[in-house]
């Protein structure tokens, strides 16, 4: 199977090149399990947690498989196992009952939580999962990989349905437990891939005549082959690799407070920074993290954070975003430096 991709997906796709350079400079870090430059290190295990779109994506032309393949085919070297744990019909509390097995046991450094579509889906059949136990069950998940020294990446529920936003029958609701997603990404600390904003966005450019399906997925929620390579683009570039065709721009910030600033105040901060892709929409990606730097380099900079956007276009509804603006009048007594420093992933 080629890894080249089709003309309608092009600009979605990584053009399979080489691991991104991702900030050598700042030893930024959200878990002590990655490496000290945010990389994938040489024997890593991967793991994808999640529902019957993980489990297909084991399939020939899946999501999962074009990862692997990635890996075996452009950085064998690394010897990266890349492990799929789907199980069609599966929500948070069905990941929480079989973590230790079908996660845990395997030994993962990184750990891929993609969920919520059954638990928003299955609410038609009265079977679905109430926001409070969706949240509570991924912050558990969260801190039970977390504590077997993996790093998590947590993804929100993609689509069901492929019409413009807001016209799908389950979008308000698929709305809501995103957000909650994005919550729980940013009161711990793990990075968030924002799948849903991604799909809305694809869609809004290449569905123009809105159809219910078939241009991500097959039935509007199950991936088909444009969609599943659309996905293995996005979790790459995640990952930290990827090509030209999966660029994302980060938005860096590091912050060094004032010797007065107490411990409450800087909390405060990094919860009200970590609210924002709640409230900015621009925003696809998320993470902070504490320096844990051995090099002492760090120049008093002790808080980071990485705010990832499609394009120029993201960063500029941000920054002069009300909610943003709102931040910066709250951060800006308390800091005594800031450094922003903003690339291109995936060149």
């Amino acid at each position: 199977m080629s890894l080249t991709c089709p003309e309608i997906v092009r600009e979605t796709i990584p053009s399979f090149v080489s691991l991104a350079v991702a900030l050598s400079a700042v030893a930024l870090v959200v878990n002590p399990a990655m490496a000290a430059d945010g990389k994938l290190k040489t024997g890593d295990r991967i793991v994808f947690l999640g529902d019957s779109i993980t489990q297909f994506g084991e399939r020939p032309d899946g999501y999962v498989q074009l990862v692997r393949k990635y890996f075996k085919t452009r950085h064998a070297e690394m010897k990266i196992d890349v492990v799929g744990a789907g199980i069609s019909g599966h929500k948070v509390p069905d990941l929480e009952k079989r973590l230790d097995r079908d996660v845990l046991s395997k030994k993962p450094n990184v750990v891929v939580i993609y969920i919520g579509i059954n638990d928003v889906w299955h609410s038609l059949q009265g079977k679905g999962t109430s926001k409070a136990d969706f949240e509570a069950g991924l912050g558990r998940l969260i801190e039970r990989i977390e504590s077997a020294d993996a790093r998590v990446v947590l993804c929100t529920p993609s689509v069901i349905g492929e019409k413009p936003a807001g016209s799908n029958s389950l979008d308000k609701m698929l709305a809501e437990y995103s957000a909650i997603s994005r919550k729980v990404a940013g009161r711990t600390g793990v990075q968030l891939l924002d799948l849903n904003r991604e799909f809305h966005a694809y869609l809004g450019r290449h569905n123009p005549l809105g159809a219910e399906s078939k241009v991500l997925t097959g039935d509007g929620v199950h991936l088909n082959p444009a969609g599943n390579r659309f996905v293995a683009a996005r979790m790459l570039e995640a990952l930290g690799v990827g090509g030209p065709g999966s660029r994302r721009l980060r938005h860096v910030v590091l912050f060094k407070f004032k010797p007065e600033v107490t411990k409450p105040q800087v909390q405060e901060v990094v919860r009200a920074f970590a609210a924002l892709p709640q409230r900015i929409e621009a925003i696809v990606g998320f993470e902070h993290g504490v320096d844990v730097s051995v090099e002492n380099k760090q120049k008093g900079f002790t808080h980071g954070f990485v705010v990832t956007f499609r394009d120029e276009k993201g960063r500029d509804i941000y920054l002069p975003h009300p909610a943003h603006q709102e931040f910066v009048k709250l951060v800006g007594p308390r800091v005594a430096d800031v450094l922003v420093f903003d690339y291109w992933s995936g060149q």
